[in-house]
C-alpha cells in the first residue's frame, strides 16, 4: 500500500508542476486580431527572454508627439535563439521596425512577427500567431 500511495503522490506532483504554464499560456485569437496588423518604428527600452513567451517594449512615437510604451510578444528564448536571437542580439536603445498584430483590447500591446533594423536586416520573433500563421507577413 505505500509503493502505491508513493505513486500516486509522484502523478500528482508531475500533474501540479505543469499547471502554472498551462494556465499562463494562451491561443493567439484569445488575446490578439489577426485583422488588426500593425507597424510600429520605435526603441527599444526593454527584453524579457521568459517561457513561455518573451517580450520587447519599444517607445513608439505617435503622430501627435506622444511616445508609447509598446509590448511586443515573441517567442519563447528557446525559439529565439535558434532563430539566432540571444541575449544582446536586441541592444536597448537599438532602433526597430516591428510588424505584428495589436492586441484585441486596444491596449499598446501586439503579438510580434517581424523586426527589422535601420540597415535592413530583418527576423521573425515568432509570437503567439506562430509561423505560417495565415496573414502573418502583414
Amino acid at each position: 500500500m505505500g509503493a502505491r500511495f508513493s505513486v500516486a503522490l509522484i502523478a500528482i506532483d508531475v500533474l501540479l508542476l505543469g499547471l502554472p504554464q498551462a494556465t499562463a499560456h494562451h491561443a493567439f485569437s484569445a488575446e490578439f486580431d489577426a485583422k488588426m496588423p500593425v507597424t510600429l518604428r520605435g526603441t527599444i527600452t526593454k527584453i524579457e527572454m521568459v517561457n513561455p513567451h518573451g517580450w520587447i517594449y519599444i517607445d513608439v512615437k505617435g503622430p501627435d508627439g506622444k511616445v508609447v510604451n509598446w509590448a511586443i510578444e515573441t517567442g519563447g528564448p528557446n525559439a529565439l535563439a535558434r532563430r539566432g536571437i540571444k541575449k544582446g542580439f536586441l541592444p536597448i536603445g537599438q532602433e526597430v521596425i516591428v510588424t505584428g498584430f495589436r492586441a484585441k483590447d486596444m491596449s499598446f500591446t501586439a503579438a510580434g512577427d517581424n523586426v527589422k533594423f535601420p540597415d535592413g536586416r530583418s527576423f521573425s520573433v515568432g509570437g503567439s500567431a506562430g509561423e505560417g500563421f495565415p496573414g502573418a507577413k502583414p
